[in-house]
């Protein structure tokens, strides 16, 4: 983490978009917590394992996702933005419960042809916007020993046994984003069909991502699978939001966090480290 002329560090941003996939974040950030409201938004300022942070429901949707971020940049700082919650599963190897931690992200219902081609952003030239690699396998490396350990155990107990899951993996790769919530085989099919290496779909990430990208703020982005984004993912995502994805997020994202902090402590005690070897160099070479 970089450092403020006064010393201090400018806060890590986490968004949901979701109140049941923010709270227990917002839980354990602690009473010392200040909130400031802009733009009907509640910004959350405090520290999560010790790092300063900034939390904020961005709401659902493209729009809703690009004014939060925007916020979050100017008015506040942030070194960086990781969004977590939900999503839904669209490629055959992702399954109810597995974690995908974004590579790329792509807007699947944005197309402005014949002007441009098909899920570019205009007059960017870009249509994959590629998530920062050093955040995301911090997330990965958090999300990998979370399922390994904790998930199953964790889900079951939260959900009081109504969520079972079986051996959830964690993925890299691209996730899809749109202002549409994906909820039939059809409607799965067709964006299979137009991006088969997509993992899932959600209605945030890409935006973030298109902010991010144009303010030169590095982000991350973190997906929990609630459902396979066919007829029965109404429910699914429902049923998964209230008892797991919590659960998910804050474990994730704690983890993520000590780390950071964990990372930082190191830079700093190797710097303390090398100023008396300098010194010493220096005494040498009067002598």
């Amino acid at each position: 983490m970089t450092q403020r002329p006064d010393g201090t560090s400018p806060p890590i941003a986490i968004l949901a978009a979701m109140p049941g996939e923010l709270q227990a974040v917002l839980d354990a950030m602690g009473p010392e917590t200040r909130h400031e409201i802009i733009g009907l938004r509640q910004f959350h300022v405090g520290s999560l394992e010790g790092q300063p942070c900034v939390a904020c429901l961005s709401r659902v949707g493209k729009v809703a996702a690009a004014a939060t971020t925007v916020t979050l940049i100017q008015r506040f700082g942030v070194e960086a933005i990781v969004f977590a919650g939900l999503a839904g599963g669209i490629h055959p190897d992702v399954k109810v419960g597995d974690v995908v931690v974004a590579r790329q992200l792509i807007q699947h219902d944005l197309d402005a042809r014949p002007l441009f081609p098909a899920f570019e952003a205009p007059l960017l030239g870009i249509s994959h916007f590629s998530a920062d690699a050093g955040l995301s396998d911090l997330l990965y490396a958090s999300a990998t020993a979370f399922v390994s350990h904790d998930a199953r155990r964790s889900v079951a107990q939260a959900s009081q046994g109504r969520i079972h899951l079986d051996r959830p993996q964690v993925h890299r790769g691209l996730i899809a984003t749109g202002d549409r919530f994906v909820h039939g085989s059809q409607a799965a099919g067709e964006l299979r069909h137009r991006l088969p290496d997509a993992l899932c779909v959600e209605m945030e990430g890409a935006a973030v991502a298109q902010v991010c990208h144009e303010f030169g703020v590095p982000f991350a982005v973190v997906r929990t699978i609630s459902d396979q984004a066919d007829q029965t993912a109404g429910i699914d995502f429902t049923d998964f939001l209230g008892a797991a994805a919590g659960v998910y997020a804050s474990a994730i994202l704690r983890r993520f966090m000590s780390t950071l902090g964990d990372e930082a402590a190191q830079r700093q005690h190797s710097r303390a480290q090398a100023w008396p070897l300098s010194g010493r160099a220096d005494d040498t070479k009067t002598i």
